[in-house]
C-alpha cells in the first residue's frame, strides 16, 4: 500500500473517533481545527505511525490541544463534558442518578477524568490509553484503579456528620 492509500485508510478508520475524543475536551467550534492539525502531523510523520494508529493519533491530539490551551484556562480547556455523552432517558430516577454522576465526575481531578474517559468514552484498551498518556501500562492501571476508587467514593459520599441523640446537634465524625 502506498503512502496516500495508507493515509486515506487511517483517516477513514479514525476520523470520527478522533473528532469525538477532541470534542469532549474543547469547545466544538475548535475541535475540527485540532483534528485537521492532527492529520497534518500524521501526513508529515506517516512513517512513524504504528499499525494501530488510533492511540498515536489520540496522543498527537492531546499534545495539540495542550499547545492550544496555553492561552486558555487549563482546567476549562481540558474538562470533559459528561453532558455531551449520550443522554439518559429523562425519568425521575435517571435524572437524579445523572445529576449525582455529573457532580461526582466534576469532583474528580482532570487527571482522573482523563484516565476514566480514555477507557469509558473512547473505548481504548489499557495499553492504548497508556500510549496516549505516554506512560507504562502498569502506571496507567494504577491511575485507573485510583480514579475508579475516587469516582465510587464520590458517588457514595460519607457526609462526615453524625447526629448524636444525647445532644441533638451536629458534630463532625
Amino acid at each position: 500500500m502506498d503512502q496516500r492509500e495508507r493515509f486515506r485508510a487511517i483517516h477513514r478508520d479514525t476520523f470520527a473517533d478522533l473528532l469525538r475524543f477532541v470534542e469532549r475536551r474543547i469547545p466544538a467550534a475548535e475541535a475540527e481545527d485540532v483534528v485537521s492539525t492532527v492529520f497534518l502531523t500524521a501526513w508529515r510523520r506517516l512513517a512513524d505511525i504504528p499499525d494501530d494508529a488510533r492511540p498515536w493519533l489520540f496522543a498527537v491530539a492531546r499534545r495539540t490541544m495542550a499547545n492550544q490551551t496555553r492561552g486558555w484556562l487549563r482546567r476549562q480547556a481540558l474538562d470533559i463534558r459528561v453532558g455531551d455523552a449520550t443522554p439518559l432517558p429523562d425519568t425521575a430516577g435517571d435524572t437524579v442518578a445523572r445529576i449525582d454522576l455529573e457532580r461526582a465526575w466534576r469532583s474528580l481531578s482532570p487527571g482522573d477524568r482523563e484516565v476514566l474517559a480514555l477507557i469509558a468514552f473512547d473505548g481504548l484498551s489499557s495499553d492504548q490509553a497508556a500510549t496516549v498518556l505516554g506512560c507504562l501500562r502498569s502506571t496507567f492501571a494504577m491511575r485507573l484503579t485510583r480514579a475508579r476508587r475516587r469516582l465510587r467514593a464520590a458517588l457514595e459520599p460519607d457526609t462526615g456528620f453524625l447526629i448524636t441523640e444525647e445532644k441533638q446537634s451536629w458534630t463532625t465524625a
